[in-house]
Parts: structure tokens; C-alpha cells; sequence
């Protein structure tokens, strides 16, 4: 399995998370709930049905209330990555960026902000993710899923501090 491949899948998962925020504040803000520290982790599951534990932390910062910047670093038994993700919300929708430095990756991520749930659509060269995002409280769960990629599927759970 490339390394490539679940780099992209966590710099999805912690895009998410950024998108995540709209659901949580006033709409004049939606981010200002996220602003902080996170920790969590999960699973990483390939193809052929491997899986692996994925642990990550996350640092949020809020620009006036309708930007968000994550740094998240994340690892599984086998992988490290660093990311870097830029996020705006206006009017309901979601869209930014995300890079992930040491291998190179990047791409988008746009989506919409229903209730309590973020359903968007993230890609970069060679990938293409449809992300699904909960929050409740302090605690977001986001969910991956991917086809054609050695990765099928991220399931991330991250608890504020």
C-alpha cells in the first residue's frame, strides 16, 4: 500500500473536521466552537479488508469566524503525515483546500452544512472521497469512504480539549 494513499485519506478525515465547526455555531461564526486542541484516533481500513489503528492530533485556528486553518498530525503503525487545511464557510456551504507536506498531496474539499451533519466531497490528483462529519458537544466522528484507492475507508473519532 503507498503511504500516498493514506496520507490523503487523513488530510480528508481532518478536512472534515474543519467542516464540521459550521454545525456547532451561530452562523455569523460558524468556526469559533472548533478553535483549540483535538485528540483522537480510529481506523484506517485498506481494500482488502486490513486495518489499522490511526491516531492524530489536531490544532484549530479560527480567523474571523468564517476561516479555519488545521495543522493535524496523524499515525497508524505504519505512516506519519502532517497537514495543513484551509477552510471558509459562507451561506450554508463549505469549500477550502488541504496539502499534505512529506508526500506532496493536495487537493479540495467543498460540501454543505445540514443540522448537525457536514456531507461533502473531497479530491486531489488520483483520489476522490465522499466524507460524511457528526459533531456532538466536544466529540466529532468522521467517516470516509473511497473506491478504486487501496484505501476504502477512514472512521476518525476526535474529543476536544
Amino acid at each position: 500500500m503507498s503511504g500516498s494513499h493514506i496520507a490523503r485519506a487523513a488530510l480528508l478525515s481532518a478536512s472534515l473536521c474543519l467542516a464540521g465547526s459550521a454545525v456547532l455555531a451561530a452562523p455569523v461564526s460558524p468556526f469559533s466552537a472548533m478553535a483549540g486542541s483535538w485528540s483522537g484516533g480510529g481506523t484506517l481500513t485498506m481494500a482488502d479488508g486490513r486495518a489499522e489503528r490511526l491516531r492524530c492530533r489536531a490544532s484549530y485556528d479560527v480567523g474571523g469566524g468564517s476561516t479555519l486553518s488545521l495543522n493535524l498530525r496523524c499515525a497508524s503503525d505504519s505512516y506519519n503525515f502532517n497537514l495543513r487545511s484551509d477552510v471558509e464557510y459562507q451561506g450554508g456551504a463549505i469549500r477550502g483546500s488541504w496539502s499534505e507536506s512529506s508526500r506532496n498531496a493536495s487537493g479540495t474539499i467543498s460540501g454543505q452544512a445540514k443540522g448537525d451533519q457536514i456531507l461533502a466531497s473531497a479530491t486531489g490528483p488520483n483520489f476522490a472521497a465522499n466524507l460524511s462529519l457528526v459533531t456532538h458537544g466536544n466529540r466529532q466522528t468522521v467517516s470516509i469512504r473511497s473506491a478504486g484507492t487501496e484505501i476504502s475507508g477512514v472512521s476518525v473519532t476526535l474529543s476536544r480539549h
